[in-house]
């Protein structure tokens, strides 16, 4: 059901999470009510979209700034004109996409980002939808027993994960790859909303602490399957203009390599987080 917050029109996709808000602009040069604003619609849905936006690569930039600070992703190099800012691309003879798997951004960081902000450019005719899914609700729905059990445990995240997935991201040519490791805890409290997310994902969890990857994978094999419950997600068709805005602490995301033949481009942007805990 859709309501009215001063001149924006929110309109949530799913129950655990997304909404769609209309009536805006965006611009690097919005009132801080309106930045405010859309950051309190981001923090109770999630991930938030945005339709027919025209903003350039050093404007998405700078518009993402307003939100917090804009780091450099791992890996890849951004735009000549925005180095903030990186293709996400595949072409037309291409098979593999980038980041096809369900994960959280860069979990094998330190530090992981808060967010990650994409604007597309060029999209297939049909496909190419990207899925979301509540750290929230996936923690919520766990049994007392099972949240007992995981609150004490940190697991281990780590790049050489991500590279056996075979993603393009994990592809792209450029130097020998150093393997980056970060432990999280596997439950995390969301600093801003105060509410516990389930922080394990396929991409880059590879085992608990103090245990091996045989141990550990019975038990991940049971998150990664229960966090992507499809009462957990939602799920975004993209046009030209459209705009994702995710907070990558409580919310996981599967883009969908449905569309071989077709070319699809994005834009993306990546902002500095905290560390989990």
């Amino acid at each position: 059901m859709s309501r009215t917050l001063n001149s924006i029109t929110v309109r949530p996709l799913a129950g655990a999470l997304g909404a769609e808000i209309n009536g805006i602009e965006l611009s690097p040069s919005l009132p801080d009510a309106v930045i405010a604003e859309i950051r309190w619609i981001w923090l109770e849905h999630s991930v938030v979209f945005f339709r027919g936006q025209s903003l350039t690569a050093p404007e998405l930039a700078a518009f993402a700034r307003r939100f917090g600070e804009v780091v450099h992703y791992p890996f890849l190099k951004g735009l000549p004109e925005a180095p903030e800012v990186i293709p996400v691309v595949k072409l037309e003879h291409e098979r593999v996409n980038f980041g096809g798997l369900w994960h959280t951004d860069t979990a094998y960081l330190e530090v992981p980002p808060m967010a990650t902000m994409l604007i597309a450019r060029e999209v297939p005719p049909y496909g190419g939808d990207t899925l979301f899914a509540s750290g929230y609700a996936a923690y919520d729905a766990l049994s007392d027993g099972m949240k007992r059990l995981l609150q004490p445990l940190r697991a281990v995240n780590s790049s050489s994960r991500a590279e056996r997935t075979r993603t393009r991201e994990d592809r792209a040519p450029g130097e020998e790859r150093k393997v980056l490791e970060a432990v999280h805890p596997v439950v995390r409290t969301h600093p801003e909303t105060g509410r516990k997310a389930l922080y394990v994902n396929f991409g880059h969890t590879l085992r608990f602490v103090d245990m091996t990857e045989a141990e550990s994978a019975p038990l991940l094999e049971y998150l990664f399957q229960h966090q992507v419950r499809p009462e957990f997600t939602c799920r975004f068709r993209w046009e030209p203009g459209s705009v994702a805005f995710w907070d990558n602490r409580c919310a996981l995301h599967n883009p969908i390599n449905d569309y071989h033949g077709f070319r699809r481009i994005l834009h993306r942007v990546t902002l500095a987080g905290d560390r989990p805990r």
